[in-house]
């Protein structure tokens, strides 16, 4: 095999697997921007997840109390989930906000910084 072969065979390989990455990134933002209601939600429950974490880790919260707030979150997520599949993959705004109201709850719950 002949070296500018070899150099043009890594570079087409290189190539297809960027094509990949950037088609799953670009997948994520559409569906971002298709769904920005589910979006902002789901945002929230990542963040109150790394919440419980920190505060497990920093010893403000205990294992115990953690999963109960991880279970109530879980419970937020599947609701979120169900309110979708029963209206084409989005959420309504009333919807948004019932989510909201349940993560305020949840997040009170977690010890401020």
């Amino acid at each position: 095999m002949s070296s500018k072969f070899h150099r043009t065979l890594t570079f087409a390989a290189a190539a297809v697997m960027l094509a990949g990455v950037v088609g799953t990134a670009s997948a994520e933002t559409t569906w971002q921007k298709n769904h920005p209601r589910r979006t902002q939600v789901n945002h929230r429950l990542h963040n109150q997840n790394r919440r419980i974490h920190q505060d497990v880790k920093h010893g403000t919260l205990t294992r115990s109390q953690a999963a109960n707030l991880h279970k109530d979150d879980h419970q937020v997520r599947q609701e979120e989930r169900d309110m979708a599949s029963q209206n084409g993959s989005h959420i309504t705004k009333p919807e948004q906000r019932v989510l909201n109201k349940q993560e305020n709850g949840i997040s009170s719950q977690i010890p401020p910084k």
